[in-house]
């Protein structure tokens, strides 16, 4: 028989259940009975599945089910409308329930991560309280277009899929400030990145990026931008523009040159350039050494 612990707070109660680590392969039946549970967590079980009346625990606010063994989530997770936190990291999913779009007051967190999804349903981006979406070590090549419905997103986990571009609708997370998209194929950019304002930091290591958007010059906030080990032959012009701009890793690309624009970084602190066709450094850089700039060549 599965007990619940019943942990009171100062104004409220909640009902927890955690079942971590146990090598459970099915839910205990009798968790159905609790009704008011408000917090459960199965994590590193051997679940390869989830009963369909997982949605009569309609008080689940928290739903940890990361290192298991889940292939298919049912239909009726929709209808968990208070759910604010999804854990379904470290599963064999290979897609998402359309029914993940009911999840309107989803607000925190959804980890995907290590699963073997090759698509995200469209009706994902109805999660538009969404705070953080973690969707790495997955088989994606795209995302859904209209990405950009997700406007309360602050983080992006994209890193270790297979995404060849990012869909312009990306432009539109106004509130996101750290995108990463390392280890994927991109080829480029879309020009509408210009618009992300609230970005601080743009990790896309590893991929096949020839070139920048002039647009990115209006980040002017950004602060950590990791182009290392793509196919970057230049950089806009006007990169200077990127004001707040501390760490700017250029290594293993194919630069020759570098615009004098980089000189008036006056906040950069690492700037790497290893592995690229430079014969030489520009004179500046020795300016932006005398600033405190660490500049390896």
């Amino acid at each position: 028989m599965v007990k619940c612990r019943r942990i009171f707070k100062i104004y409220y109660m909640t009902l927890e259940l955690s079942l971590e680590n146990q090598q459970l392969i099915a839910l205990p039946g009798n968790i159905r009975k609790e009704t008011d549970l408000q917090w459960l967590s199965l994590y590193k079980n051997q679940l390869s599945e989830l009963p369909g009346w997982i949605g009569e625990l309609k008080q689940l606010g928290f739903l940890n089910l990361g290192y298991n063994r889940i292939s298919q989530l049912p239909d009726s997770l929709g209808l968990l409308q208070k759910l604010h936190t999804l854990d379904i990291g470290h599963n064999a999913l290979t897609s998402l329930p359309y029914s993940i779009g009911d999840l309107v007051n989803l607000n925190l967190f959804i980890y995907a991560s290590n699963n073997e999804l090759i698509s995200l349903p469209a009706s994902i981006t109805k999660l538009g309280k969404l705070k953080y979406l973690n969707v790495a070590g997955n088989l994606l090549s795209n995302l859904p277009v209209e990405i950009g419905k997700m406007k309360s997103l602050r983080e992006l986990r994209l890193y270790d899929n297979q995404l060849t571009s990012l869909p312009s609708s990306i432009g539109d997370l106004q509130q996101l400030k750290e995108l990463h998209a390392m280890n994927n194929q991109l080829i480029s950019l879309p020009f509408t990145i210009g618009n992300m304002h609230s970005l601080r930091e743009i990790r896309l290591s590893n991929n096949q990026i020839v070139s920048l958007p002039e647009s990115i010059t209006k980040l002017e906030g950004l602060h950590y931008l990791d182009m290392r080990n793509n196919r970057l032959n230049s950089l806009p012009d006007n990169i200077g523009d990127i004001k707040q701009l501390r760490l700017l890793d250029l290594r293993a690309n194919e630069l020759i040159r570098l615009p004098d624009s980089i000189a008036s970084l006056t906040c950069l602190e690492k700037l790497d350039l290893r592995w690229n066709g430079f014969h030489s450094l520009p004179s500046w850089s020795k300016e932006l050494e005398k600033n405190g700039c660490t500049v390896y060549y």
